[in-house]
């Protein structure tokens, strides 16, 4: 038996006659761009739909979509502030927002484990990635809402990692599921973020036990300074769909990925072991460049792209969809939020 649609009664206010639209209906999806998956965009079809009830609703109608598409872009809603953009999350995510642990980039949180974007300088690009995908564990959504939409450039650009995973010549995906990742990083050479600032603590013992929990090597450095290494996936599989994807920051994390003039800079003033961030295959041996090149054109052949507009809301499957940043002209406030942690077992050596 099928249940019949809730109905909902919606006044005009100047004389027309009330109009019946059924709460399926009071919300349309369609693709942004025809004949592309990413992303698919939700937009209400009468006026004053509130989004946070609606999905409430329907969270099986945005799941289904969300792992059909990997990327749902929520436009034309009414929706203002983070805390209403924490509500959005919560009526669409399985248990409370994460914090942002182990990190890689600066961030300010704002309040409730919602997050400003990536603080990078205006000008720099920031590479396709899955977030924390350097990790044992891992959002399995993403939320970007856009507060103030740049002037010019910003985009957020996606990238199918299903079709990612497709495009990289079949010897290296072998590798890499063979072998998987191993990043090291190292803290405390005022190159990148601190130690600090990636575990936020001052305190070293903490820092100990979460590298002890998950999974990470560590070794203190004359100076107060401190390494760590860990070994993760290279590709995995999604937990609903089966289907394997591309899930490493490998290509970003890598010397390689820096431009020329800052790459010889960092070499000539440190050794390799001592770069802030580098990425060896699982055994520690050397990736090799054009593998990474090969992997970057993949990234690059399935980018998309649309402009931000204010108010904004872009859910990610993170591990179906990766994303990254392009340079921007003028004010640019994106928030973050990320639910649903997914973790694997600690790899082999």
């Amino acid at each position: 038996m099928v249940a019949k649609p809730e109905l909902k009664k919606l006044h005009f206010g100047d004389g027309r006659r009330a109009a019946i639209v059924s709460e399926e209906m009071m919300v349309t999806m369609q693709p942004l761009v025809p004949g592309s998956m990413l992303p698919l965009v939700a937009r209400p079809a009468v006026a004053g739909v509130d989004v946070v009830a609606w999905a409430k609703k329907h969270r099986d109608v945005i799941h289904a979509n969300l792992l059909q598409c990997g990327a749902i872009l929520f436009r034309g809603f009414e929706l203002r502030g983070p805390g209403a953009f924490a509500e959005f999350i919560q009526a669409t995510a399985d248990g409370g927002l994460l914090a942002y642990t182990n990190r890689s980039t600066p961030r300010t949180e704002i309040g409730g484990n919602i997050y400003t974007a990536t603080e990078y300088p205006a000008n720099q690009v920031i590479p396709l990635h899955n977030e924390n995908s350097y990790q044992s564990s891992w959002p399995l959504k993403i939320y970007f809402f856009c507060v103030t939409a740049p002037k010019q450039g910003g985009a957020t650009p996606l990238a199918n990692s299903r079709r990612v995973f497709e495009r990289i010549p079949p010897q290296i995906r072998e590798e890499f599921a063979k072998r998987g990742v191993m990043y090291v990083r190292n803290y405390g050479d005022r190159l990148d973020l601190s130690w600090q600032q990636v575990f936020q603590t001052t305190d070293q013992s903490q820092v100990e036990a979460f590298c002890r929990r998950e999974g990470l090597e560590f070794e203190w450095k004359d100076g107060n300074r401190l390494r760590t290494r860990q070994t993760c996936q290279g590709i995995a599989s999604h937990p609903d769909t089966g289907e394997l994807v591309w899930f490493n920051q490998a290509h970003l994390f890598h010397v390689s990925s820096l431009a020329p003039d800052i790459r010889e800079y960092l070499l000539t003033e440190v050794k390799e072991e001592d770069l802030p961030r580098h990425a060896y295959y699982g055994d520690g041996t050397p990736i090799e460049t054009l593998s990474l090149a090969d992997i970057r054109a993949a990234y690059k052949k399935e980018t998309v792209t649309f402009a931000w507009q204010e108010g904004d809301i872009l859910l990610l499957d993170n591990m179906l969809t990766a994303h990254g940043r392009e340079p921007f002209v003028g004010p640019r406030e994106i928030l973050v939020g990320m639910a649903e942690p997914r973790r694997v077992g600690k790899r082999s050596k």
